[in-house]
């Protein structure tokens, strides 16, 4: 763990608030953004000790006397700091990587990822451990930042972590015991520049595993076997077209001796039963009797944002996808339904291709598109021949699609993009979704 070092904090929200308190114990600490904070967090920051500096250009406050840079998981590696802070050879890391050299060693850790279904799979997990009994810690990408649970985990715990890609690129020393990739497919090039450097920093899941270890990972994604045929772990697979380690036989879901009929799933799609698929694998792998699960997918109603049904009003039922940032996501969304359906569409402009969606919109009615990437996505329905009407805002997007809409249609959010451009996260544009849905009258 650092101690007696120079600390450049890069990008400050959540994570950085949570490593810049770590690191204050022992280091000296300096944290930059480029718009105000918390201010409860910031005045704890002061106390502590740490320097915290408003500024857009904080490649000025960078020099060689700094041993180390934690980076925002957001912050593009064009960035001027993060070059500068490659030129002056400092060590960039981030708030994963950090909070992993303070952990014990004799605590097993998880760690989810994937292009799409890794928040899922990473909820089933937690719930399947906490029906278990089992002393488990949630975090990474999901709950709260890896580094506020330094101190709570205990010797012997269980620290579950969905890991995105956005992590996986400044990761070098740490190592989970099992590792799960669930699928990949084209996405987050804004900030990888290709796919194959996507891809590599998805392998990096599997970064210091040794033959003891475990990858779990989707049978029926070539684009996984092909990226994994190297690592040398222990591999088991989950495949809904083959008998592997788990897969679906006549609906029913099998792993060894433990059978599970879908019908008695609250979740529904091939995308949700590779999820179960997935979750099961890893229970499975820690010796975990599997029966532990079957109340929980009795009652599991799904993540919120990832196709949550918000409101049925009028005969129109409305839904919640803001979690879809990239085209595959909104597939998986478009093939859940198969009643005439307003897509509203749009967000963040990373060069994403919506051409993906091409094979998917035999019932999409109709497409209301929004933010930079609007002009696009219009260009994209005309040549579809699908009625589109172009907005600035998703608020503007969603009364259009409340006019038009029709008794016994759906109203999908699921936008293709990052919210970015709009929203600091996708949970705010699909709060504000929903608040607006919930304030129409009937």
């Amino acid at each position: 763990m650092p101690k007696n070092k120079k600390v450049f904090i890069l990008g400050m929200a959540k994570s950085g608030y949570e490593a810049a308190k770590l690191l204050s114990k022992d280091n000296k600490v300096l944290i930059t953004d480029m718009k105000e904070q918390n201010k409860q967090h910031v005045e704890d920051l002061i106390s502590r000790g740490v320097e915290y500096v408003i500024t857009n250009k904080p490649e000025e406050l960078l020099d060689d006397s700094y041993d180390m840079m934690v980076k925002n998981p957001g912050i593009l590696p064009t960035h001027k700091c993060v070059q500068k802070a490659r030129e002056l050879n400092i060590k960039i890391i981030n708030e994963v990587e950090l909070a992993y050299s303070y952990l014990p060693h004799d605590i097993k850790i998880i760690g989810i990822t994937g292009s799409n279904g890794k928040t899922t799979t990473t909820t089933l997990v937690y719930e399947f451990l906490k029906a278990a009994k089992k002393s488990v810690c949630l975090g990474g990408n999901i709950g709260y930042p890896l580094c506020s649970l330094v101190d709570k985990i205990k010797p012997e715990d269980i620290l579950l972590l969905e890991i995105s890609d956005h992590q996986l690129v400044d990761m070098y020393d740490f190592k989970c015991n099992i590792s799960a990739l669930l699928n990949l497919s084209e996405t987050h090039l804004d900030l990888h520049g290709t796919y194959d450097n996507y891809k590599k920093a998805k392998k990096k899941i599997f970064n210091n595993q040794i033959e003891s270890d475990i990858a779990i990972l989707n049978y029926d994604d070539k684009e996984v076997m092909q990226l994994t045929s190297d690592v040398k772990v222990q591999k088991k697979y989950f495949s809904v077209k083959e008998k592997k380690d788990v897969y679906i036989e006549n609906d029913i879901i099998k792993i060894g001796n433990f059978e599970l009929n879908t019908k008695d799933i609250k979740l529904k799609g091939i995308h949700n039963y590779e999820n179960i698929m997935a979750a099961l694998l890893i229970i499975d792998t820690l010796g975990i009797d599997l029966e532990c699960t079957r109340d929980v997918l009795k009652n599991f109603n799904g993540v919120e944002h990832r196709i949550e049904f918000v409101r049925e009003i009028n005969g129109v039922t409305y839904y919640n996808d803001s979690k879809s940032t990239n085209p595959v996501a909104t597939i998986t969304a478009l093939n859940t339904f198969t009643n005439p359906t307003i897509l509203l569409l749009g967000g963040f402009e990373r060069n994403q291709n919506f051409n993906e969606l091409s094979d998917y919109l035999g019932h999409v009615k109709c497409i209301i598109c929004y933010g930079e990437t609007k002009n696009r996505i219009k260009e994209f329905a005309d040549k579809q021949n699908i009625k589109c009407f172009a907005f600035d805002s998703l608020k503007e997007s969603i009364q259009k699609a409340v006019e038009i809409s029709e008794r016994n249609d759906t109203v999908l959010l699921s936008p293709a993009s990052a919210s970015w451009d709009q929203y600091d996260n996708f949970e705010t544009r699909g709060n504000e979704f929903k608040e607006t849905i919930w304030k129409l009258e009937e």
